[in-house]
């Protein structure tokens, strides 16, 4: 044991002076640390400053809420502009006028054919066939561009017509 005391004595200088450079290390580390500290908490107090919210943490939630809102919101726009888009492909808004002579008499052409038609194909024919003693009025469903019931040469035409505009 004295051996080791006397070994230790004789090295103490080389001890403490080891010591003191593993702790004057240690210290520029924690020095180090210190402004790497300051520099993040000044980057933080800036981001932070004047948004009234006092942690990261609260105003991470509060993002994520306002995204999950704003999601939901675009779901149901998105539905919306599709029943909007349903709803505009059955309009009938595809229209078509067709005048003409019906019965190749003296006069003007006062008889006429109109097909209103939407983007599926669906709709209605008119005609109206005048003469100097009568008119009439015919009304024909369409279904998918045809008829149940026979259409006339004017009608076929003014249904193409009508059809070209989608």
């Amino acid at each position: 044991m004295s051996e080791m005391n006397q070994f230790i004595n004789e090295q103490l200088l080389w001890f403490v002076i080891a010591f003191s450079g593993f702790i004057l290390l240690l210290l520029i580390m924690v020095m180090v640390q210190g402004a790497k500290l300051r520099t993040v908490r000044r980057r933080y107090e800036a981001m932070m400053a004047g948004s009234g919210v006092e942690d990261l943490e609260g105003l991470l939630v509060e993002l994520r809420n306002q995204g999950e809102m704003l999601e939901d919101e675009q779901r149901q726009h998105k539905e919306i502009l599709q029943a909007a888009q349903k709803k505009i492909r059955g309009m009938k808004s595809n229209v078509a006028v067709k005048r003409y002579n019906a019965f190749g008499e003296r006069g003007n052409d006062l008889s006429f054919s109109l097909a209103i038609v939407d983007d599926n194909r669906n709709g209605v024919v008119l005609t109206s066939l005048h003469n100097r003693e009568n008119s009439y009025i015919y009304a024909k469903p369409l279904q998918a561009g045809e008829s149940q019931y026979s259409l006339s040469p004017e009608e076929k035409d003014v249904i193409a017509l009508a059809l070209q505009q989608i």
